[in-house]
């Protein structure tokens, strides 16, 4: 389930076996972020899937590199219908964009909406001292005051 769940991103279960899956694949994510021999062999001897492991190193581990903990996320989706047992989806937290991207875009929504009030103040402020700038002389001001 783990080489699986690593190669898929996410994968379909029941809550008992996420649950499971979540305190076996969280130390195998942890020993990735540093990419050591000692540690590709501690690894492989937990997966024993090259393909896996290789994935794991490369891809998952760059993108969970900033990341103190929790790379799961176990999401509860209702009972099966065979036999009504607890079903629940379990993903990689930083290979979901869609929830990823609403995320990061509210903030920059409420970010820019402070930003954009005060630049309108300070534009309104600035306004009528731009009115004022000194008019340049031409023939037709010259002869005017003259």
């Amino acid at each position: 389930m783990a080489c699986s769940l690593i190669e898929h991103k996410r994968i379909n279960t029941t809550v008992a076996k996420a649950k499971a899956l979540k305190q076996y694949i969280e130390p195998l994510v942890t020993k990735s972020k540093e990419d050591t021999t000692h540690n590709r062999r501690i690894v492989f001897a937990n997966l024993r899937d090259k393909y896996a492991v290789t994935e794991l190193f490369r891809e998952v581990a760059a993108k969970v590199g900033d990341r103190p903990g929790g790379y799961t996320r176990i999401i509860k989706l209702g009972n099966r219908l065979g036999d009504n047992a607890d079903m629940a989806m379990i993903e990689l937290v930083d290979f979901n964009e869609l929830y990823n991207a609403t995320k990061k875009e509210a903030k920059k929504t409420t970010r820019r909406s402070r930003t954009a009030k005060k630049a309108d103040a300070a534009t309104v402020a600035e306004a009528p001292a731009a009115t004022e700038a000194p008019a340049v002389d031409t023939d037709e001001n010259k002869e005017a005051t003259e």
